[in-house]
């Protein structure tokens, strides 16, 4: 599985034995993000642009909502699968070289060709259709491959009692996957009822799954602040302006192509708990 974790900008680090950046051809429909992170778009052409008076190689990205910009290549640094790059004008044969491996929404290597492995005896549970949604959006073709089925299962109240129900074990595992999982949270207080090797919970700190979403993702500064007493989904959709929840979600989940459009503690909690069940 990838490392999520920040990845330096070894551009901004001036140093005689500094690592290389790799150079990466800017090819079309090659996805980057600027170093900033405040622009992530497709190939779609290479050219030139003016930069500080020069004639310098340039790259025009393309958004999902079709915004396009133009950056130089040089001395710009760009992050392809979370790896900081320099975009370089594509070879005249690069149309013919090999393609590189096919990545998966997770960041993962695809493997073309293979069938759905049978599922495992081991689940991955999450709190609801949303949760299960999300996890598919991402891992979907990862856990195919592993055969690791995930199941909603309507909030956490029961969770001791699902436990005790499935009765875990070495080659039966569980991995639970919870929202709000901070301190003094009523979740923490269920989840420390579980006490059992074979079961691994792991949470991320959000209201709701939703906000595990980058706003920038859905072409927002940042979700809305709901006041106490409010239910959170319904005060995002008047905050944003949006009918209901049902929408607001087909939203949430239209907006997410890959891992990148995800929050980082949200990232690292899937990525153990399929590590977990898959042993």
């Amino acid at each position: 599985m990838p490392d999520y974790r920040d990845v330096a900008d070894v551009l901004a680090q001036p140093h005689p034995r500094r690592q290389q950046v790799p150079q990466v051809p800017a090819e079309r429909d090659l996805v980057v993000e600027t170093a900033d992170g405040r622009f992530c778009g497709a190939v779609v052409e290479v050219g030139h642009a003016l930069d500080a008076g020069e004639r310098r190689d340039a790259v025009t990205l393309e958004d999902r909502h079709g915004k396009r910009r133009v950056f130089a290549m040089l001395p710009a640094a760009f992050l392809l699968d979370g790896r900081t790059v320099t975009l370089v004008r594509p070879a005249p044969a690069a149309a013919q070289a090999p393609k590189p491996p096919r990545r998966t929404a997770s960041g993962s290597y695809a493997v073309d060709g293979q069938r759905a492995r049978t599922a495992r005896a081991s689940r991955i549970w999450v709190e609801g259709v949303h949760d299960a949604a999300l996890v598919e959006r991402v891992w979907g073709d990862d856990l195919r491959v592993e055969g690791v089925v995930v199941e909603p299962l309507g909030g956490i109240d029961d969770l001791v009692a699902h436990v005790r129900e499935f009765r875990p074990g070495p080659q039966r595992r569980v991995g639970v996957l919870v929202d709000h999982l901070v301190a003094g949270s009523k979740e923490t207080r269920i989840v420390a009822q579980v006490r059992d090797p074979n079961v691994l919970v792991n949470g991320h700190p959000y209201i709701d799954v939703w906000q595990a979403v980058k706003p920038t993702a859905l072409g927002i500064a940042a979700w809305p602040q709901v006041p106490r007493g409010v239910d959170w989904k319904s005060g995002v959709c008047a905050a944003l302006g949006v009918s209901e929840p049902r929408e607001m979600w087909r939203r949430v989940l239209a907006s997410v192509d890959s891992f990148a459009d995800v929050e980082v503690p949200l990232l690292r909690a899937v990525e153990e708990l399929i590590d977990f069940v898959t042993g």
